[in-house]
């Protein structure tokens, strides 16, 4: 179907596949971020149960290195505070994405005649047959 579609109308099928794309970047960054933060909070929530005299160590690439309790909370204090940041973040560049998405659906819809309640594709609307 591409190959008979105008110029603009390929310009801007291509824009949507990129940004079809790029949606889905943001959601798997997104997910990652949360799944993140959760590991982050419960560690955190995990700390008010441990008496601060207790030998602690912190995961550092494949090394596990002494640390101490209150450096502990610090960091997984900021690492929450980031990555919180970071959610919020990604949340609005994955609404920034949809918006365009629907926008350029939209101006090619109009631009092949489709518009709202325009031709559609098969299995849109009802058509004769029925109950």
């Amino acid at each position: 179907m591409q190959g008979n579609l105008p110029p603009e109308a390929q310009e801007k099928l291509e824009e949507l596949q990129d940004l079809q794309e790029t949606a889905q970047q943001v959601a798997v960054q997104k997910n990652q971020a949360e799944t993140q933060l959760t590991e982050a909070q419960n560690a955190l929530d995990e700390l008010e149960d441990i008496d601060e005299d207790t030998t602690m160590y912190r995961e550092v690439g494949e090394l596990f290195v002494k640390t101490d309790f209150d450096e502990a909370q610090d960091d997984l204090e900021e690492k929450v505070d980031s990555l919180e940041i970071r959610v919020e973040t990604l949340e609005k560049q994955e609404e920034r994405v949809q918006e365009q998405f629907e926008s350029l659906q939209s101006e090619l819809q109009d631009m092949l005649g489709g518009g709202p309640g325009g031709p559609q594709g098969p299995g849109m609307g009802g058509g004769p047959g029925g109950a």
